[in-house]
């Protein structure tokens, strides 16, 4: 049995890992930052003794990638901090973990689909400190625990990119996107369910870092588009470059994820990028009615 720790439990990919949870036959801990410090070692040490934890799901993260270039402290302390704590903690008490990371730890200069062993060169405060967080784990080293990077997450819960331009949508009758930065949107509930999916079938004496997105390709103008399309709306998205929208935090132009090695290794399928997009629309238009 699997008494699991659900870090960041009201965030994108936790609310769509509890929303899954009760198909699966584990006993959950769903947790976020006013139920759980997972900053303070002692609070945290004390919940995994009492509820018998023997595996943690990490998504508890900093986000806020441009307010990060000036709240650098609070970021390293969830990013990094926390996770040594955690990968401490797993050691100890031979606890199985999953942590989320980004692709925001590439400078985007690669211009090949990124491998889990491609030599990191984070841009921006948060992919700094979301690749320190790796580092503490790798050093610390515990057994059975894995990362997975992500990249361009959306979900129908909390505040994201699909959320954002289905709003300005209906606001505006043009919407000016980025088509320079390229990527792909991952559905939250799709890695949700491969969480879920892999996490009995962890087995590793080493740290071991997959990658997860949806399959396919696409640019931020190329998102915006099929959600206009496919939501039936009649605003109208104009491309530009990344330097006519400059922000706080510098991205990679470049971020897409090779995911083989987590296909391979676990044996599944991803979705495509826009049938996943379709999934998330048609969940969004039905709640709103």
């Amino acid at each position: 049995m699997l008494n699991i720790l659900l870090t960041g439990s009201n965030g994108q990919l936790g609310s769509e890992i509890r929303e899954l949870s009760t198909n699966y036959p584990y006993q959950f801990f769903f947790m976020d930052r006013t139920g759980l410090d997972i900053s303070d070692a002692d609070a945290l040490e004390t919940f995994i003794v009492t509820h018998a934890i023997n595996a943690i799901v990490n998504c508890a993260a900093y986000t806020a990638v441009d307010k990060a270039e000036s709240e650098s402290e609070k970021a390293y302390a969830i990013n990094a901090n926390a996770v040594k704590t955690l990968a401490s903690l797993s050691k100890q008490y031979a606890i199985k973990l999953i942590h989320i990371s980004t692709d925001y730890v590439f400078d985007g200069t690669h211009f090949q689909p990124y491998c889990e062993n491609h030599t990191t060169n984070p841009l921006s405060v948060y992919g700094k400190s979301k690749r320190a967080g790796e580092e503490a784990l790798l050093e610390v080293n515990p057994t059975n625990a894995i990362i997975i990077r992500t990249s361009w997450v959306y979900s129908s819960y909390g505040n994201n990119f699909v959320k954002t331009m289905l709003r300005l949508a209906k606001e505006r009758e043009v919407l000016n996107v980025i088509y320079d930065q390229i990527g792909t949107p991952t559905y939250a509930k799709d890695l949700a369910h491969t969480i879920l999916e892999i996490l009995p079938k962890i087995d590793t004496k080493t740290v071991e870092i997959y990658h997860y997105s949806n399959e396919g390709v696409a640019s931020w103008y190329d998102f915006a588009n099929e959600i206009i399309s496919f939501s039936n709306l009649t605003c109208k998205i104009e491309p530009i470059t990344a330097e006519h929208y400059p922000l706080p935090a510098k991205r990679p132009y470049y971020s897409l994820l090779n995911k083989a090695k987590i296909k391979q290794t676990f044996g599944i399928t991803i979705p495509y990028w826009k049938e996943s997009l379709k999934a998330c629309l048609s969940k969004i238009t039905n709640a709103s009615c």
